[in-house]
């Protein structure tokens, strides 16, 4: 396989004192809180940590007791549109088990622990390397689910308690509506209800070809567009001043996220270029951040941290090296080596703790050896000579 050598430049804000850090509270893919998102069809690969999560999310479900969560990993899926979903889940040495849960209130993970959230589909057998959902139904494989727009699904799979087996996984969904899918290759989604107001747009187009992608785009924060949508020239109208956060995922691509302060009828276009994995490639990320001196990830880096476990979870055959980078005045100094070498280990064990193998990973500190600015002036020269690179190999 071409080796892929991608390069995300995390912000440090800090300088050059090393100490203990204390461990980020979030959860891994064997909780719910910590499942691997999934937006569009396509195959996915998912390893297995040989370890249960920090809850016990399937007591409330007594016929549920023959499936063990000693070793189970969660996968959320959003239905882009009313359609139906089959899936195809397999490991290549064991057996899966698989349940899904359909969310009935507003957060399916908090459903789980109080039993509210509806089995859907189960297969309790150990018997079987590959489960799944198929209009073929046969031992193992189960009806397609027909789900509406925007509806979320928690699907658990389990397996031997001390396996670390990769799960290869296939989803494929159907859009019920012939009108909308063909709406989705023209790459254009219009929800505009007054074409002759101002519009907000989002644009997303690849970083170098500047050629339109098809993308899965997630708003957050405001009532009138919170929604996922799945193209390339979205159009809606702003009816309200407000903050928003928009997700967008592409396959080949690595995520882009961005906020945006809304301002009530005036014109707004977000353009978001994406940088397609390959060789060479890099990106910046924003929002992981670590307390000065030290190797702490600060409040609020959460988001950002789980978005790369997300990547890493779902690219599960990928293997990485990280590099700690850090500014400083002058030649590189012990402190400013140790420090740097501290915050790449603290994101591997970031990653490690949330269900990404370990020996996937390196970490190297660098100090301040590889500034991207030799002779930084600006503050923004100085926050990108402190980073780490993560190196896709």
């Amino acid at each position: 396989m071409v080796n892929l050598r991608l390069t995300f430049i995390f912000i440090f804000i800090s300088a050059t004192l090393f100490s203990q850090a204390k461990k980020i509270d979030t959860y891994s893919i064997a909780d719910c809180e910590g499942a691997v998102n999934i937006f569009k069809s396509g195959n996915y690969s998912v390893q297995f940590t040989a370890s249960g999560g920090q809850k016990a999310e399937l007591t409330s479900y007594p016929s549920l007791a023959d499936i063990s969560d000693k070793n189970i990993v969660w996968v959320s899926y959003i239905a882009p549109s009313d359609g139906v979903l089959s899936l195809k889940a397999s490991l290549p040495n064991d057996f899966v088990q698989m349940v899904i849960f359909e969310e009935m209130e507003n957060n399916i993970c908090g459903e789980l622990p109080r039993g509210v959230a509806e089995v859907k589909r189960v297969y309790k057998g150990k018997d079987l390397a590959s489960v799944g959902l198929d209009l073929n139904v046969r031992n193992g494989f189960l009806y397609p689910m027909t789900l509406t727009a925007n509806q979320k699904i928690m699907i658990g799979f389990t397996t031997s308690e001390k396996s670390k087996a990769i799960l290869q996984l296939n989803f494929n969904f159907v859009a019920e509506n012939v009108a909308e899918h063909a709406a989705n290759e023209t790459k254009i989604i219009d929800q505009r209800s007054d074409e002759f107001a101002p519009s907000f747009s989002i644009i997303v187009r690849d970083q170098e070809t500047n050629e339109p992608i098809i993308a899965n785009l997630t708003i957050e924060g405001s009532k009138d567009m919170t929604a996922l949508y799945s193209g390339s020239d979205i159009f809606l109208n702003i009816n309200r001043s407000g903050r928003i956060y928009i997700k967008c995922d592409a396959e080949g691509y690595f995520f882009v996220d961005k906020e945006v302060e809304l301002v009530a009828n005036t014109e707004q276009t977000v353009n978001l270029k994406m940088q397609r994995l390959k060789k060479g490639s890099s990106l910046q990320i924003e929002e992981i951040e670590f307390k000065p001196g030290t190797s702490e990830f600060m409040t609020g880096s959460e988001g950002k941290l789980s978005r790369l476990k997300d990547f890493m979870a779902s690219n599960a055959e990928i293997n990485i090296e990280i590099q700690g980078h850090v500014y400083a005045i002058g030649e590189n100094s012990l402190s400013a080596q140790k420090l740097s070498e501290a915050r790449a280990k603290r994101v591997l064990i970031y990653l490690a703790d949330h269900g990404i193998e370990r020996n996937r990973m390196t970490a190297v500190g660098y100090g301040n050896t590889k500034p991207i600015y030799p002779n930084a002036k600006l503050a923004y020269e100085e926050q990108a000579n402190r980073r780490v690179e993560i190196v896709v190999k």
